[in-house]
């Protein structure tokens, strides 16, 4: 009973247009459980999408009711099967989407029927546990094609005969197979202009000459090394893709292309014409052993030299990060005028020099962080030095100190990390006479810089003005735990900028410290610290953000909600704090808040008898109890006392009734007064 009615609902899913959104001249029919194309849309649609339905077979007489169809979709079903006649009626067919289904079960006479589609630009067979032999055999026919994709396939190997008559093709994706060998299999791809290859298994790249090529992603192999064809020919590359494999050595780059990004992340890559024992080999070349079938060709490459013969003036974007780099050789940034983003970070780099007559004039960005970097050697005169750099990141690595002056020249720094070296800030201006100071860092002065992170620098109690002549707007002074010895009296010079502030797990435990200068702060984080009273100058601010968790607050003020900072706060972080589970009338007031967020609710906790508890959850037992912990003690008192009163005054009432007359008596035998009566 219940497979023949869904039977049924189905069947009248796919005669009733009603299931389906129609929209000008698109059917959406995405997850309608359909099992066959409905057959009585509009005659007019040009795309129809079936996405995520249960259809198994496309049959003949399935698309004849649309002749204008123009794009049709049918990812994620369980096609098995297009019969060879299927698309005679929709012969304006450009775009087709077969991705995620069964398509190597009748891949022979689904490739008739895609023979019958003249318009075809458009096809994605991905996920469809094809081999090359049956994506061959599907394509064989498509002339026409433009873009297509057979990712995520069973695909192991290519060579000439795959693609053979795909003389359109500009857009190939071949990600996510287990392809480990290329042989000259886009060689008649004169059109092509993006392959991308990445997640497969290929172990190197020989010979590259794909001149038309503009964009090439081999990330994700195990590539050892990468050798482009010796040719003084143009190359059209212009974004090449070689991260997350095992490379060796810097590519052999062809001699005149365009490129303008080259992505070298996570690989095993360095430089060898020294070591670092002070060994030079400036004079070793290293060969490469190529075998074609019977005959085997040996080429001679010197490494250092050969980067040189590259013409890399148009290259933007640089990244050699997490890579085994210990040194740049000698002219190597010379080569690349128009670099805009260096990244070099996670490397072994320990020294980094910074001159007047540097090419990286255009440098916007440069990533230092986690090297061994003990210098930052820089020759400050009156020209320029990284004119244009917006960006420096140095954060994790040993240096103490950086060249005086480094700063003067960089026009349009924004953005400054320094964040674990054992760095200081320079005071204010010394005295003469003074003994020379201790090396510092001076930023004071640098108008443009907005962002400086100092986290985890071992900044000792700061004073004077280091921040004198800036204007910055985020400061990160976390896990400094002796930085804040004293009060904010060195912060005074950023009061009008500061919007945010990091004081996470700086040992604050003064509720003294000031912030109502900062008038325009925002986002503040005292979480990590040992806090017990909530600081009432924060009251005043008007801050967006505010994270105090990790310290050691019971409560927090109750009125807090009528403030400035109640009325501007929308996000508060509370967590792992020792909260008393009967002074909880702050959260309660905060859950009234509308437009507050408290993204750790959950997480937050009381404590009540050694018990830990959810705030939000109270058990009536601990409710009664807190009513009498926190009530009024002068009305506890009169409460108890006021029966007992009441007792006395009642007792003696009824003992002066009964002894009334005889204390009437005794009062007259007293004063001597006869009785009237």
């Amino acid at each position: 009973l219940a497979v023949g009615w869904g039977s049924g609902a189905v069947a009248a899913w796919a005669i009733s247009p009603g299931s389906c959104e129609l929209v000008q001249s698109t059917a959406d029919c995405t997850g309608r459980w359909l099992s066959s194309v409905p057959g009585n849309l509009q005659g007019d649609t040009e795309e129809l999408l079936l996405d995520d339905n249960t259809i198994q077979v496309l049959g003949n007489a399935s698309l004849l009711s649309y002749h204008q169809l123009r794009r049709l979709s049918l990812t994620k079903n369980r096609l098995e099967l297009i019969e060879p006649g299927t698309f005679l009626s929709s012969q304006s067919l450009h775009m087709l989407s077969l991705a995620d289904n069964l398509l190597f079960t009748n891949y022979s006479l689904t490739a008739a029927a895609l023979s019958a589609l003249p318009a075809l630009r458009t096809l994605d067979l991905a996920g469809n546990h094809l081999t090359e032999d049956m994506v061959s055999v599907l394509v064989w026919n498509l002339s026409s094609l433009e873009s297509l994709s057979v990712a995520r396939n069973i695909i192991m190997r290519l060579d000439s005969s795959v693609f053979t008559n795909l003389t359109q093709l500009l857009e190939l994706n071949l990600e996510k197979n287990y392809i480990f060998e290329i042989d000259q299999a886009f060689e008649g791809l004169q059109k092509l202009q993006r392959l991308n290859v990445a997640y497969n298994y290929l172990p190197c790249v020989v010979e590259f000459g794909l001149t038309q090529l503009r964009v090439l992603n081999v990330s994700n192999n195990i590539i050892e090394w990468f050798l482009a064809l010796e040719s003084d020919d143009l190359f059209q590359l212009e974004v090449l893709d070689l991260s997350h494999n095992r490379l060796l050595f810097f590519p052999v780059l062809p001699r005149q292309s365009k490129l303008h990004s080259l992505l070298l992340k996570d690989n095993e890559m360095s430089f060898y014409q020294r070591l670092p024992n002070g060994t030079s080999l400036a004079d070793v070349t290293v060969q490469f052993l190529l075998i074609d079938g019977n005959s085997t060709n040996i080429t001679t490459v010197s490494l250092w030299d050969e980067i040189c013969h590259s013409n890399l003036s148009s290259l933007r974007l640089l990244d050699m990060s997490q890579n085994q780099v210990w040194y740049l050789p000698e002219g190597f940034l010379a080569q690349m005028p128009s670099l805009t983003h260096l990244k070099l970070n996670q490397n072994c780099l320990e020294m980094f020099h910074l001159s007047e007559g540097d090419p990286l004039a255009m440098l916007t960005e440069l990533d230092l962080s986690q090297n061994r970097l003990a210098e930052l050697g820089a020759e400050v005169g009156t020209r320029d030095i990284l004119p244009n750099l917006q960006l420096f990141n140095l954060s994790t690595n040993r240096l103490r100190a950086l060249p005086p002056g480094v700063f003067t020249y960089t026009r349009k720094i924004a953005t400054v990390d320094l964040s674990r070296n054992r760095v200081d800030l320079c005071p204010q201006a010394a005295v003469a006479g003074e003994v020379e100071s201790p090396p510092c860092v001076d930023i004071r002065g640098v108008e443009t810089l907005t962002h400086l992170s100092l986290a985890g620098c071992g900044l000792r109690g700061l004073g004077g003005q280091p921040f004198q002549g800036t204007s910055l707007m985020h400061l990160d002074l976390s896990d400094n735990h002796q930085a804040l010895s004293g009060d904010l009296e060195w912060l005074q010079d950023l009061a009008l900028t500061l919007q945010v502030l990091s004081l996470r797990n700086t040992s604050l435990s003064s509720t003294a410290v000031d912030f109502s200068a900062f008038n325009s702060l925002m986002h503040l984080d005292l979480s990590g610290n040992s806090l017990t009273t909530f600081p009432t100058s924060l009251c005043v601010l008007k801050l967006r953000s505010l994270d105090l968790r990790d310290n050691c607050f019971p409560a927090l003020p109750p009125d807090v909600t009528w403030t400035p900072l109640g009325n501007s706060l929308r996000e508060v972080y509370l967590s792992r704090n020792p909260y008393n589970c009967c002074t909880l009338s702050w959260w309660d007031a905060l859950q009234r808040v509308e437009g507050l967020r408290v993204p750790d609710g959950q997480e937050v906790t009381c404590s009540y008898a050694s018990h830990t508890l959810s705030p939000r959850a109270l058990p009536e037992p601990v409710l009664w109890s807190c009513r009498w912990q926190t009530a009024d003690l002068a009305l506890l008192y009169l409460v108890l006392a006021l029966p007992t009163c009441l007792t006395l005054l009642v007792a003696f009432a009824v003992v002066f009734l009964m002894l009334k007359q005889k204390l009437l008596k005794m009062v007259k035998s007293q004063c001597g007064v006869s009785s009237p009566y």
